[in-house]
């Protein structure tokens, strides 16, 4: 009967199509030990054996390391366990795969420099959590210090919203998003600003117009910008009135306009586009060139 049946490390090989020297060595490793030996010292094996040999070969065909199908087949941990263990380990995979690939057509499109490959190679390799933790760092280092609480904390918050890993298919415009997002924020001078935003926001002597106010204004100024009218030509100053109180005094105005420059990065504004890029997130106006008209308006007058 086949169950009584004892096979040497050949006829297995043969029966399975494994080389000698593989089955020999998984015996060696007490993955497969032997049933019996012969007479004459000879390895041999039951067909109990023979089922344990093509179990050792399917996990290692799927990629299983023999430290885990030595714990399968010790009953540690259940085939079923190391299957969804390796399912997540050959999706992180394919992401990976699927990441360096749109970074190669970014390569290619860009004709990128050597320094910008490695730079691009680099950032692939990351992980999700490794992604993250650039975002985290940057907050973490730019807005220590300030209170949670503070009114202008949001700004730290709002800036750790950006996603920790790529979609699964990024678009060239994602993966090119990403790498100018990892260059903003590692640039010391992006930080101070960002920071100063925040700690002014914090600040309760700082002049914080209404919403109502802030939509007038940027409708305004944006429609000059659209325009061509010049900040100090009459018409500018014109709009201008409608905007601030004509009485107000030139030093009131300048401490205005320098207010507005502090909170106009067109860097910050930056990062709020790449943002939205990696959230798929549908493009807003560029408000940054009208604030900077309305402070060059303000210093004219």
């Amino acid at each position: 009967m086949i169950d009584q049946e004892l096979f040497t490390i050949g006829q297995l090989s043969r029966r399975t199509g494994l080389p000698v020297r593989t089955i020999r060595f998984w015996s060696d490793s007490e993955l497969i030990p032997p049933t019996t030996r012969s007479a004459g010292n000879y390895r041999l094996y039951d067909a109990a054996a023979l089922g344990r040999l093509e179990l050792v070969r399917t996990l290692r065909e799927l990629g299983i390391d023999l430290d885990t199908v030595h714990q399968v087949l010790s009953r540690a941990t259940t085939v079923a366990e190391v299957a969804g263990t390796h399912v997540q380990a050959i999706d992180a995979e394919i992401r990976t795969l699927r990441l360096r690939r749109a970074v190669l057509r970014s390569i290619a499109r860009r004709g990128s420099t050597t320094e910008e490959m490695r730079l691009m190679n680099d950032m692939a390799r990351l992980s999700a959590e490794q992604r993250q933790q650039i975002i985290d760092e940057f907050a973490d280092a730019t807005f220590a210090g300030i209170p949670d609480d503070a009114p202008g904390a949001w700004i730290a918050q709002a800036m750790r919203t950006m996603p920790a890993e790529l979609p699964d298919e990024p678009t060239d415009e994602q993966v090119d998003a990403w790498l100018e997002l990892a260059a903003l924020v590692a640039d010391p001078s992006f930080r101070e600003s960002a920071r100063r935003m925040a700690v002014t926001g914090a600040d309760p002597a700082t002049e914080a117009p209404s919403d109502a106010d802030r939509q007038l204004m940027a409708e305004l100024c944006s429609d000059a910008v659209k325009r061509g009218i010049a900040p100090d030509s009459p018409q500018g100053q014109e709009i201008l009135g409608r905007l601030v109180d004509p009485s107000r005094s030139r030093a009131d105005r300048i401490r205005l306009a320098d207010q507005i420059d502090l909170f106009t990065d067109a860097r910050v504004e930056r990062y709020w586009e790449l943002v939205g890029v990696l959230n798929n997130r549908p493009p807003f106006p560029r408000m940054v060139p009208a604030f900077e008209w309305m402070s060059q308006a303000l210093r004219a007058g």
